[in-house]
């Protein structure tokens, strides 16, 4: 039996949704991409989402608009994919990196440390799609020494009055923040990703989550923003085709990161059977807990905590005791089933290029030991049980078979 590790959905209603963008006579930014920014914004309850090509594009277009600058700091975990500190670089500013908690995301304690007068913005993950604690981020950030910290640089920043919050939710779509309210409406900024291998896809994608505090307004911020990733054009495509439709302006300095209609039609089609999709990946993970519950070798991944629910997007086993070597040595005894499993994720401080930059793994002890014995397994909707049953069994048969004394 073979098992890959995350194939998309994709049935009659996706092909048919996309077969009818082709046949539109329009495949790129149009009425399908305004009707996914539609879709996100009502389950997530947002007050505006923009649609763009990629989380990592959409944060490094809200960290400029945000006006960060060389010098000035951003705060992200150490134990996160690169792109949460690739997007701060590329915006021209600092990522200061901290260390996580046993749940695998973000330690308040350790942003209470991280912050200085340069701190500009903190983007919590949430890794595997567990939210983060963001009740306690958002009182750190409220509370008035740490309000008296911050430096503002910019009108932006001045409105504010504090650091910005951007939930990186790459992983947190469907998912509760707080009992009964999705993630995605939490914070100042939350991005979604929407590339292949999501709970909802568009191939390659992201959808920015408006929620700025008054006097902030979202729906002038989202026509700002939507120009923004036009090249800060004053009319898109679709309007410019429309007869007489032709003259236009640019207005800034912006970037070309847009979503096309024929990719927006993949997530369209998926986000109106959410609800479906989401059950079937928590049919997936709830079986693996069942299996691995006994076992005291297993560390079951978070699933409820404090009114926080994961989106199920990635079952995140660990393996009590074991070093990165031992769990690498299942992983090659698991993938002789023909089984693909994964590791979400090795922390940046251990990749090559962020090594070079002086960032040391022996600073963030907890980010180490939630990655050296973590396997992320198969979870998605198309699984059957007995392919579930397959999978746990390989799981099981590996560890037996390299157990350590």
């Amino acid at each position: 039996m073979k098992i890959p590790f995350s194939p998309p959905y994709i049935d009659n209603e996706v092909i048919n949704e996309v077969v009818d963008s082709l046949k539109s006579g329009w495949i790129t930014t149009g009425p399908k991409v305004s009707a996914l920014e539609g879709e996100i914004k009502r389950f997530t309850s947002s007050k505006e989402v923009l649609c763009v090509n990629s989380w990592t594009s959409g944060a490094i277009m809200m960290l400029k608009w945000w006006g960060v600058k060389p010098g000035d700091e951003v705060i992200v975990p150490a134990y996160t994919y690169s792109a949460t500190a690739l997007a701060v670089m590329h915006a021209g500013a600092v990522p200061v990196m901290v260390d996580s908690d046993d749940d695998f995301n973000i330690s308040v304690k350790a942003i209470r440390m991280a912050i200085t007068p340069r701190t500009k913005a903190i983007i919590p993950v949430d890794i595997a799609g567990f939210p983060c604690d963001y009740n306690g981020i958002l009182k750190l950030i409220t509370e008035p020494e740490i309000v008296n910290l911050f430096s503002p640089d910019n009108d932006n920043q001045r409105l504010l009055g504090r650091i910005l919050v951007i939930s990186d939710s790459a992983h947190s779509l469907g998912a509760y923040f707080q009992n009964g309210v999705h993630a995605g409406s939490e914070t100042d900024v939350a991005i979604f990703s929407l590339h292949a291998v999501k709970n909802i896809t568009t191939a390659e994608g992201g959808a920015i989550c408006l929620n700025l505090p008054e006097p902030f307004d979202n729906a002038s911020l989202y026509k700002e923003m939507r120009m923004m990733s036009l090249n800060y054009q004053t009319k898109d495509a679709f309007s410019k085709s429309k007869v007489g439709g032709w003259k236009y302006d640019i207005i800034g300095l912006g970037m070309k990161i847009n979503m096309a209609d024929v990719n927006a039609a993949i997530g369209l089609a998926q986000i109106r059977k959410y609800d479906m999709l989401l059950n079937e990946r928590k049919r997936v993970f709830r079986k693996y807990n069942a299996a691995f519950c006994n076992f005291d070798w297993a560390i079951l991944p978070p699933e409820k905590f404090n009114g926080r629910q994961t989106s199920y997007h990635i079952y995140a086993l660990r393996i009590n005791g074991y070093e990165e070597v031992d769990r690498d040595a299942i992983i090659e005894e698991i993938s002789k089933s023909d089984i693909a499993v994964n590791v979400h994720f090795i922390p940046m401080p251990m990749l090559s290029f962020f090594k070079s930059l002086n960032y040391n793994i022996n600073d963030f002890p907890v980010a180490y030991n939630n990655y050296k014995s973590e396997i992320s397994l198969p979870i998605y909707p198309q699984l059957s049980d007995e392919q579930v049953d397959y999978i746990v069994n390989a799981v099981i048969n590996a560890y037996n078979k390299l157990k350590k004394v």
